[in-house]
């Protein structure tokens, strides 16, 4: 599948608040496919599907394609995602953003996304394992960093098709502990090879033995888990907002929804 398409899907299990979500997909590679698979098992209607080669320059997102959609989920290239947002923005839409490789644009994006009235969840990662990880690896360094025998290291795996080196999730993971460890560098290293989903370690190392923290992932349906959860949840909401804030806040809808 190339280009765009427009999907009706009227058997469909409704969400908790009794209504399906209609969904625009942006991107169809991998994660894209993924989405479009898992989403209507999670409440969703994918009513827009387009590859990049049919929005160039983000031209593809109109008011009349966007037409009744609720959320759209962004997997596409790091180069797109600002006009992407701009035209999301335009057209009134919510939006997840799951692209890495764009994250040193964030402030141009939080006043698009300022000046607009529209909601955004970002990530480096929307694995929910790997953001629970995270606070793994954050309690961790606090553990290990009062013993300076403990070198900090990161390391990180992933396939050969992966553009960008670090993964976004491993310099998230480094500027997330780092604060622990004043005077001393982090190091990362990362590996491009055959079709590795994705494999993080964060480890402590010392003459005398390791202790290492690892998340693997087996299959991308984690990723899109993830990036439907946020969708979800950024529905009517306004404002720029990081994948852990859904988190936070997601044992208590679970609560509220019993």
């Amino acid at each position: 599948m190339s280009g765009l398409s427009s999907i009706p899907n009227p058997k469909l299990p409704a969400t908790d608040a009794g209504r399906t979500i209609n969904l625009a997909l942006l991107g169809y590679g991998k994660m894209g496919k993924t989405l479009q698979q898992l989403a209507p098992q999670r409440g969703f209607d994918v009513r827009l599907v387009m590859d990049i080669d049919a929005n160039l320059h983000a031209q593809g997102i109109t008011r009349e394609r966007f037409h009744g959609v609720d959320v759209c989920v962004d997997f596409t290239l790091p180069e797109a995602v600002l006009e992407n947002v701009r035209h999301c923005a335009a057209v009134g839409c919510n939006l997840v953003v799951g692209t890495t490789g764009w994250h040193d644009r964030v402030e141009e994006v939080r006043k698009i996304i300022q000046n607009s009235s529209i909601g955004m969840v970002y990530a480096a990662n929307f694995s929910i394992g790997v953001n629970l990880f995270y606070r793994l690896a954050h309690a961790a360094a606090e553990i290990f960093a009062p013993f300076p025998m403990y070198d900090p290291f990161i390391t990180e795996a992933h396939h050969k098709m992966k553009k960008d080196a670090p993964s976004g999730t491993a310099l998230d993971l480094q500027r997330q502990t780092q604060p622990h460890f004043a005077g001393r560098d982090i190091p990362v290293a990362s590996v491009r090879a055959g079709y590795i989903p994705g494999v993080h370690e964060m480890g402590f190392d010392s003459e005398a033995d390791t202790v290492i923290l690892r998340h693997t992932a087996r299959s991308r349906q984690g990723f899109a888990e993830g990036a439907l959860l946020a969708a979800r949840w950024v529905i009517g909401k306004k404002g720029l907002f990081n994948f852990d804030e859904v988190l936070k806040d997601a044992p208590q809808s679970h609560k509220d929804t019993k």
